[in-house]
């Protein structure tokens, strides 16, 4: 009997740990910690991250692989918007597990494009040849007991600071909205320089909310101060003008 009990705990415990396993291969990277460093070859030459990208906000988009149809038609809506990105201090990074001279390629197929209506773009971001797929796992855009790439499809937005800030996963087929990702980086630099929240459905220059006051008190106290462009919903939801 004993030896059968003792069997049946080895066996749990081994479900356990692997278990264990499974869940820390699909462990994704938290909000608030520091981004995993790293130095590669790019487009643009070799990039030393993040110290290449020094007081700037960053922004990685993870692709499964080049030549791919949605992720061209994201490249080029992303070197449509570049110019934005840069009047916002924030560099933009692609990171594919192909090799540089796939990215190099893929650049020059990218940039040769012409649609009707719109010149063709100009690509002055890089992108990342992680072929160890070193940078991925690091990021866990990949689980690490694999080496398939299709779900390598991820937004990750990286403060002055060099912490992650907010993390977007998008499937295989469905192309990712660079205006979203653009009023996304609007409303974390809003926040951050303002002390204040945005909330649903907020575009750059609607009211913004502030932090919630911890007792009906403090709401009335706020109320008799009566500030310029303060107002309030409830008790618990003020939102300021900016």
């Amino acid at each position: 009997m004993k030896k059968f009990l003792l069997l049946i705990a080895l066996i749990s415990n081994t479900v356990l740990y692997v278990n264990a396993q499974v869940n820390s291969n699909l462990q994704t990277p938290y909000l608030g910690q520091h981004a995993p460093s790293f130095k590669a070859s790019a487009t643009t030459g070799n990039i030393n991250f993040p110290e290449d990208f020094f007081s700037k906000w960053k922004i990685l988009f993870s692709h499964p692989a080049d030549f791919t149809p949605i992720c061209t038609t994201e490249i080029m809506a992303l070197a449509e918007k570049q110019e934005n990105f840069n009047k916002l201090n924030t560099a933009l990074i692609v990171i594919s597990t192909d090799g540089l001279n796939s990215h190099i390629e893929w650049v020059k197929s990218i940039e040769s494009i012409v649609r009707e209506g719109k010149a063709s773009v100009k690509i002055n971001f890089p992108l990342v040849s992680d072929v160890s797929m070193e940078i991925s796992k690091q990021y866990n855009l990949l689980r690490k007991d694999t080496t398939l790439r299709k779900d390598m499809r991820a937004v990750i937005f990286i403060d002055p600071d060099n912490k992650i800030r907010a993390i977007l996963n998008y499937p295989e087929y469905i192309g990712r909205n660079i205006e979203e990702i653009e009023r996304i980086l609007i409303a974390l630099q809003t926040a951050d320089n303002n002390n204040v929240f945005t909330p649903a459905n907020w575009t750059p220059g609607k009211d913004v909310v502030i932090p919630a006051p911890k007792t009906i008190q403090d709401a009335e106290n706020l109320k008799l101060k009566n500030k310029a462009g303060y107002y309030s919903l409830a008790w618990y939801l003020w939102f300021r003008k900016l």
